[in-house]
C-alpha cells in the first residue's frame, strides 16, 4: 500500500511546532515499518492537492491501494476527495485538524482525537461511502442553494478584504449589514427555481435548499441527524418562500434541529435545478454561481478509513 498524506498549511498558522511534530510522527511511524512507502506534501491552495494526489498516485504499481490522509479541515478534506474520485484503489482517511472538521463527526461525538493518531489511520479498515456528484465536482457532507450560501459568500468576501487592512471591527459591522440586505432581497429569499427530484416536479420560490449526504455541517451545526454517508439517498430540505422575518426564524429553527412548517423534506437520487438568474451555490467548501447544476448520489464511490471498528452513527 503506498500512503499519501496531504497537509494543508495554514490550518496550522502560527503553529508551527504543532505541524513539525505531526511531520516527525508520521516519519517515525513508518521508520518501525518493513517496507515503509509514504510521501508528505503540502497544498498552498485550493485544489493544489488535486495535481498532487495525482502525481504521486500514478507512481504506485499497478493495483496497488494508494491512501490519501487529508490533513486539515473541511478545505483540504474536499480537495482531496475530488483528487481521489476518478482515480482505482484509493482510500481517503481523514485526520481532523482544521476549525471545521464536519464530516468525521458522523463516526460518534467526541471521536475526532482519535483520527489523529498516525497509526490507528495507516492500520484502520474502511467504510463504503456514498459522494455527490456536483457537476464536476463532488461533495461529502452536503450541498447549499440560497441565501444561506449568499450569505457565506459575501462574508468570505468580506474576510478577504479583512486580510487586505479592515478592523475587525468594520469586518462585524459588514457582516451586519450583509446579514441584513440578503434577508429583505427577495431575488434571494424568495427565488423561483426549476425543479426536479427524482422524476417528480417541486418547482417554486424557496429561500434555501439544502442538498444533504452527512448529517453535520460547520463546527457543531447539525444538516439531518438521521442523513447518513452509507443509504445510497441523499436528503433534501425545500425551505418555502416566506417574508424576511419568518424566513430567518425558520432557518434558526432548523439549525436548532426542528423542522419548521414551511420546510418540504424529500429522499432522493438526482436533483435538478435550474433558475433563470444565477443560483448561489455552496458544496461542501466551496462556492459556485450557476443558472443549472444537478445533484446525484454515487453510492459506495469512496472507501473512508474508520479507526477502532468505528462506523458512522445513526
Amino acid at each position: 500500500m503506498k500512503h499519501v498524506f496531504v497537509v494543508d498549511p495554514k490550518v496550522f498558522t502560527n503553529q508551527q511546532w504543532k505541524m513539525d511534530g505531526l511531520v516527525d510522527s508520521i516519519g517515525q511511524y513508518f521508520r518501525t515499518q518493513e517496507k515503509p512507502d509514504f510521501s508528505i506534501m503540502f497544498s498552498h491552495y485550493p485544489r493544489d492537492a488535486i495535481g498532487l494526489i495525482h502525481k504521486h498516485a500514478s507512481q504506485a504499481e499497478p493495483f496497488e491501494t494508494v491512501r490519501v490522509y487529508a490533513i486539515g479541515g473541511d478545505n483540504i478534506l474536499f480537495d482531496c476527495l475530488n483528487g481521489i474520485v476518478e482515480l482505482p484503489s484509493t482510500e481517503l482517511a481523514i485526520a481532523p485538524y482544521g476549525n471545521t472538521n464536519s464530516f468525521i463527526r458522523v463516526f460518534g461525538e467526541g471521536k475526532a482525537e482519535l483520527f489523529k493518531n498516525i497509526g490507528s489511520l495507516v492500520e484502520g479498515d474502511i467504510v463504503s461511502t456514498d459522494i455527490i456528484e456536483v457537476g464536476n465536482n463532488c461533495a461529502i457532507n452536503g450541498c447549499s442553494i440560497g441565501s444561506n450560501s449568499a450569505k457565506a459568500m459575501k462574508k468570505t468576501e468580506i474576510r478577504e478584504k479583512m486580510d487586505q487592512g479592515i478592523s475587525r471591527f468594520f469586518m462585524g459591522f459588514w457582516f451586519f449589514v450583509n446579514n441584513i440586505s440578503i434577508m429583505f432581497d427577495k431575488e434571494i429569499i424568495a427565488h423561483h427555481y426549476h425543479i426536479t427530484i427524482d422524476d417528480a416536479d417541486y418547482s417554486g420560490n424557496y429561500s434555501q435548499i439544502l442538498v444533504i449526504n452527512s448529517p453535520y455541517f460547520g463546527r457543531n451545526k447539525t444538516a439531518l441527524k438521521e442523513a447518513m454517508p452509507d443509504d445510497g439517498l441523499l436528503d433534501v430540505i425545500l425551505f418555502k418562500s416566506a417574508g424576511p422575518f419568518k424566513t430567518s426564524r425558520s432557518i434558526k429553527r432548523y439549525f436548532r434541529g426542528k423542522m419548521s412548517s414551511n420546510c418540504v423534506r424529500i429522499q432522493a437520487k438526482k436533483i435538478e435545478l435550474k433558475s433563470d438568474t444565477p443560483m448561489w451555490i455552496k458544496t461542501d467548501s466551496e462556492f459556485l454561481r450557476d443558472t443549472s447544476m444537478t445533484f446525484k448520489v454515487v453510492p459506495g464511490a469512496v472507501r473512508v478509513v474508520a479507526v477502532d471498528n468505528l462506523t458512522y452513527q445513526g
